[in-house]
C-alpha cells in the first residue's frame, strides 16, 4: 500500500506509482500468449482459411483473446492491490492515488463477460442475436457500477444547457442509450478492425498510448479524483495486453486474438470514453474520440460501403479500408504499417485536445473528418459492389 503522504505531481512520480501495471500487464500477456496458443493446438482451437475473409494459408490457433484478458486483468488486479479504496463521488486531496474499488471490480466483472461472450464466438457457439443481447447486458450492467450512468450530462453540456433540480433516477434513464450507443460502437469498431495480422493489437496499442497521454495530463493537472487513476490505469493495463500480445500476432501470424480479444480491448476503450465523458470540460471525450478514430472511421466507410451494395450490414465483406488496400497491391505488412501511421496521426490529433480549446478541438474535427472524405472519394473507397449471393453470411 502506497503511504498517504506520498504526492505525484510530476511526470517522474507519476511513472514511479504506475509502473508496475504497465509491466504487469506487459508480462503477463507475453507469457500467458505461447501457452494459449499451445492449448488452442493441442485441443484444435483453430482458424480455418476460407479463401476470402480469411485468407490465411493454414490454420491459426484462437484464444489469443485469454492472454490479452489475462494482461488486462493483471494491471487492473495490480491497481487494486497497490492503490488504496475511496469512494468515487468527490475529488480527493493530492495524495497517493485512490480507487474506486467497487467501481473497479465492476469494470473487471463486465470485461470478464466479454471476453467469456467472445471466446463463444470464437468457438461458434454464440448467434449475432445473442452477441447483441449481451453487449447491451455488459453495458446496462456497467451502469450499475457507476460507469456511464450520467452520460447524458456530457450531451446536454455541449450545447451549454445545465440542469440542477433533475431527479438522479432520470438522469440514469436519459443515460442508457447514450452509454449503450459508445459501448457497442467501441466493441463492434475495434471487433471490425480485427481482419488483419497484427492489426488490432498493434493499433489499438497505439490507441492505448493516445489514451494514457490524456490521461496522465488530467490527473497531473485537475482535481485528484478516483476517476483520473482509473484512466490511466485501464490504459496502461490496455496498453500492456496489447503490446504483449503483439509480437505474436504479427505478419505471419501464429495466433489470432479472435473476438475474446477483440471484446477486451474494444469494451476498455468504451469504458475509458465513459470516464473521460465525466471531466466537465466536452473536449476531453471529443479527443477520446478522435484517439479511436481510425476504428470509427473504418466502421463508418464499411457500414456505408454494405449500404450502397445492398448487403446485409453484419454480414461480413472485405469492405474495409486495409481490405481495399490490400486488393490494390499492398503487402500486408505495408497495409498494417500505415494502419499505425494513420492510428498514430488519430492519437496526436486527439491529444491536441490538451493544449486547444473546444471550440478549436471542433476545427480539428471538421478538418480531419473533410480530408477523409476527400481521400475516401478520391480513391473510390465506397463504391458499389454487385451483391454476391454465394458469400459468407457471417459478420
Amino acid at each position: 500500500m502506497l503511504p498517504e503522504t506520498t504526492e505525484y505531481a510530476t511526470l517522474p512520480e507519476i511513472f514511479a506509482a504506475y509502473w508496475p501495471i504497465l509491466a504487469g500487464s506487459f508480462l503477463v500477456s507475453l507469457i500467458a500468449t505461447p501457452v494459449c496458443r499451445w492449448f488452442a493446438l493441442r485441443k484444435g482451437i483453430v482458424d480455418r482459411p476460407d479463401d476470402w475473409l480469411k485468407p490465411h494459408k493454414k490454420p491459426v490457433p484462437y484464444l489469443g483473446g485469454l492472454a490479452v484478458f489475462l494482461g488486462w486483468a493483471a494491471g487492473v488486479g495490480l491497481a487494486l492491490l497497490m492503490f488504496e479504496s475511496v469512494k468515487g463521488t468527490t475529488p480527493e486531496p493530492r495524495g497517493a492515488p485512490s480507487l474506486d474499488h467497487g467501481m473497479m471490480i465492476g469494470i473487471l466483472v463486465a470485461v470478464s463477460a466479454a471476453m467469456l461472450l467472445g471466446l463463444f464466438d470464437d468457438l461458434r457457439l454464440a448467434s449475432a442475436k445473442f452477441k447483441l443481447a449481451a453487449q447491451i447486458a455488459i453495458g446496462v450492467f456497467l451502469i450499475i457500477v457507476g460507469v456511464g450512468h450520467d452520460s447524458i450530462l456530457i450531451v446536454l453540456r455541449s450545447p451549454g444547457i445545465r440542469i440542477y433540480d433533475i431527479e438522479p433516477w432520470l438522469v440514469v434513464a436519459y443515460s442508457v442509450p447514450v452509454t449503450l450507443f459508445i459501448t457497442l460502437g467501441a466493441c463492434n469498431a475495434t471487433n471490425l478492425i480485427d481482419g488483419m495480422d497484427g492489426l488490432c493489437s498493434g493499433v489499438l496499442g497505439i490507441i492505448a498510448a493516445g489514451f494514457l497521454v490524456i490521461a496522465v495530463h488530467l490527473h497531473l493537472w485537475g482535481d485528484w479524483h478516483p476517476w483520473d487513476v482509473q484512466r490511466v490505469v485501464l490504459s496502461l493495463a490496455m496498453l500492456g495486453a496489447a503490446l504483449g500480445f503483439l509480437p505474436f500476432n504479427r505478419n505471419p501470424a501464429k495466433i489470432f486474438m479472435g473476438d475474446a480479444g477483440s471484446l477486451v480491448l474494444g469494451l476498455n476503450v468504451a469504458i475509458l470514453l465513459l470516464l473521460f465523458a465525466k471531466q466537465s470540460a466536452l473536449r476531453w471525450l471529443l479527443g477520446s474520440l478522435m484517439v479511436f478514430g481510425l476504428p470509427l472511421a473504418d466502421m463508418v466507410l464499411t457500414l456505408v460501403r454494405r449500404w450502397r451494395s445492398q448487403r446485409p450490414l453484419m454480414q461480413g465483406d472485405r469492405s474495409h479500408f486495409y481490405d481495399q488496400l490490400v486488393d490494390r497491391g499492398l503487402p500486408v505488412r505495408k497495409v498494417v504499417r500505415i494502419s499505425y501511421a494513420l492510428a498514430a496521426a488519430f492519437a496526436l490529433f486527439g491529444c491536441a485536445s490538451i493544449v486547444l480549446r473546444t471550440r478549436y478541438v471542433l476545427l480539428v474535427y471538421f478538418l480531419v473528418g473533410a480530408s477523409l472524405a476527400i481521400v475516401v472519394k478520391r480513391f473510390k473507397m465506397v463504391r458499389a459492389d454487385v451483391p454476391d449471393d454465394h458469400a459468407p453470411h457471417d459478420a
